[in-house]
């Protein structure tokens, strides 16, 4: 089950400080995991940077531009796991998805009322 980030606290060096729900907590380093083009261009400023926040209906982090991180490749640097155990921990989450139901919570996602 995918565990929603809950707080987050930028550092130096363009690196976060994550907790998740279930009290995992670590430091990740956003530079080692992005380029900072397109989305991610204004994340090369560090006090723009800083402004990151934890949208609560997505379960992850992100900007006011738009920019958010999947929430499992975080997970996987916070509890150092590799790239197969990442792919596996995908398969499980999306195993009983269809796209038609991924479509629709994509909708409804949309259509909820942005609180932020």
């Amino acid at each position: 089950m995918l565990k929603d980030i809950v707080a987050v606290q930028p550092l130096d060096r363009y690196k976060l400080h994550l907790t998740f729900e279930d009290d995992i907590e670590g430091i990740v380093d956003i530079a080692e995991l992005i380029e900072f083009t397109g989305v991610f261009e204004p994340l090369r400023d560090r006090a723009y940077f800083a402004q990151v926040t934890v949208n609560p209906d997505l379960g992850t982090i992100c900007w006011d531009n738009g920019a958010d991180l999947d929430p499992v490749v975080l997970r996987t640097k916070v509890c150092n796991l590799d790239t197969q155990d990442y792919l596996r921990i995908k398969d499980q989450l999306f195993a009983n998805e269809t796209f038609e139901s991924l479509v629709e919570k994509i909708q409804a996602f949309e259509a909820a009322p942005n609180d932020q």
